[in-house]
């Protein structure tokens, strides 16, 4: 999973890692940081509520990346339908 919201909203809401891995990239510096993120992986994408996660998933398929996938309703929708134990904001 990529999480691609700010430090500070992460601090606010974040996941678990378990049982998946999570790499935590601001979506501002995802172009600089690309090379961290192995392209025949499956990503997820994650942010607030689903528009910025968007955007990175079809910047990373058009960068080549196969199976990418944005987490719709981003942590907000994950925190009502799978764990209401993370924070909404």
């Amino acid at each position: 999973m990529l999480d691609v919201r700010e430090p500070w909203e992460l601090q606010l809401a974040s996941l678990a890692a378990q049982p998946f891995e999570l790499a935590a990239i601001p979506m501002g510096m995802l172009v600089a940081r690309l090379a961290e993120l192995d392209p025949t992986r499956p990503v997820a994408c994650l942010c607030h509520h689903g528009a910025r996660s968007m955007q990175v998933a079809l910047f990373l398929a058009r960068q080549g990346f196969a199976r990418v996938a944005n987490i719709t309703g981003g942590i907000d929708a994950w925190s009502r339908e799978y764990d209401p134990g993370i924070a909404r904001y």
